[in-house]
């Protein structure tokens, strides 16, 4: 019964989803933010080390971007078959997954390795921070088939109703991270490539656990080789529902290549290092309010399957309140304490002098950002792919990239321009993605239950 998600109460079902989520997503996350905190204090003028890691964030949102296409794609499916009963199709879709997370990451890494120097340059690199970001990225990539198959995996044991398994995959893999990060950067003297190394032994180790479980008794379903066979039309069906995930991560690699493009242009290195720990800050605060999110997914789905519709109206309910009362917490801490957020990655005056007001208004309308992360997993949890692939490209594509080329040459906001287009689009897209979720799923589903 813990895994039937169609009894008990909705609340508990998403809350007890939700935290071995947000610690496993927060642990997941400490793989890069962890880098980039030691990094941001080896001994480099200026921070260049940190602004030369942060121009491969493109690379690596990219590579995130397949993961999800495939992870985020399948999970959502195998919930919805899983309650429906389908356990053959779940299985299909699980093992079919696998396979496509397999050869893709090997074609990823192969690309960035052909083009890695000019696509750096593209994104903002200078003379002085290449050097950085071309080390930090040839070993980096050496991980690729280890993060996309450890986290587009993981979906799946998440998706069974596992949560404390899927925080166990990440916690193991992290704390090898933290513990080998200081080991290759301080006392090896490996520099940036020794915070890469230490990436890539703790993604592998994540991978080998999640294939462990996933193969092994404890599972309810279980990857089957004889699901390794891709079927055209299980593959179309992880796409097109994968593609929302795949672009919003996709779509923040092209507003980090924007941004750092036009802060290049600008005001030069400096910017783009308040950038990265902007992005970065932003990773851990938008971590609880994406696990609230993608912890109500599988309820979401399961009842959506076994057609118990008022309970999925309860979570989707129940999903926004959490979130809100999260994101109104989280604004409120980035706006009174920029400071703590900026010395926890470097210690260089000139980030503190520019980086607090930067800050302030890049995080000024973060409270918006739960009607965003919420309409998108209900969407994304009944099965909804075109809504949410809308919104996706709604939000960044055509309003943040527009405005981050745009506001830096309007009067005399200047670098300020590319902070603003940030709280922008937070209220601008949460809303409008809320409201269309409301009127065309929300409302419907009274309906179709009446």
């Amino acid at each position: 019964m813990e895994h039937d998600f169609s009894t008990g109460s909705v609340a508990k079902h998403i809350t007890q989803q939700a935290i071995p989520l947000i610690v496993a997503q927060f642990v997941q996350l400490l793989y890069n933010v962890v880098d980039r905190i030691y990094i941001g204090h080896l001994p480099v003028e200026n921070g260049l080390a940190l602004t030369g890691v942060g121009l491969t964030f493109p690379i690596i949102s990219l590579i995130t971007a397949f993961t999800n296409l495939f992870g985020m794609g399948g999970a959502p499916l195998c919930s919805i078959a899983r309650g429906a009963g389908q356990t053959e199709r779940a299985e299909k879709i699980m093992g079919n997954t696998a396979v496509l997370l397999f050869f893709c990451s090997f074609l990823i890494m192969a690309l960035f390795y052909c083009f890695e120097k000019p696509i750096l340059f593209l994104f903002g690199a200078s003379s002085e921070t290449y050097g950085y970001a071309y080390d930090y990225m040839s070993v980096y990539l050496l991980g690729t088939v280890f993060a996309m198959l450890g986290t587009g995996l993981n979906y799946f044991i998440t998706s069974q109703g596992f949560p404390r398994i899927a925080m166990v995959t990440t916690v193991v893999g992290a704390i090898i991270n933290l513990l080998l990060d200081p080991l290759f950067l301080f006392v090896f003297g490996m520099g940036v490539q020794g915070a890469a190394l230490a990436t890539v032994i703790s993604q592998a180790i994540s991978a080998l656990w999640v294939l462990r479980f996933l193969t092994g008794k404890s599972a309810i379903l279980h990857l089957r080789k004889r699901w390794f066979r891709l079927d055209v039309t299980f593959v179309k069906e992880i796409v097109a529902l994968g593609f929302a995930g795949f672009t919003m991560s996709a779509t923040n690699g092209l507003v980090q290549i924007a941004c750092n493009a036009t802060l290049q242009s600008v005001s030069g290195d400096l910017y783009i290092g308040i950038m990265t720990i902007l992005n970065s800050v932003r990773d851990i605060i938008s971590l609880p309010v994406s696990g609230i999110t993608n912890g109500a997914q599988p309820v979401l789905g399961y009842n959506y399957g076994a057609k118990q519709y008022d309970r999925v109206k309860k979570g989707i309910r129940v999903t926004t309140w959490m979130g809100g009362v999260y994101c109104l917490a989280a604004c409120g801490l980035t706006l009174l304490a920029p400071q703590v957020f900026i010395r926890l990655f470097v210690n260089d005056p000139a980030y503190l002098e520019h980086g607090v007001f930067a800050m302030r208004l890049y995080f000024s309308a973060f409270l918006f950002m739960v009607f965003q992360f919420s309409g998108q997993s209900s969407f994304v949890g009944l099965g909804k792919s075109k809504q949410a692939v809308f919104f996706s490209l709604f939000r960044k594509v055509l309003i943040v990239i527009p405005l981050t080329l745009w506001l830096p040459h309007v009067g005399n906001l200047g670098v300020n321009g590319v902070f603003l287009a940030e709280p922008i689009s937070n209220v601008i897209g949460g809303v409008a993605c809320y409201w269309t979720m409301y009127q065309t799923v929300y409302r419907r589903l009274g309906k179709e239950e009446a």
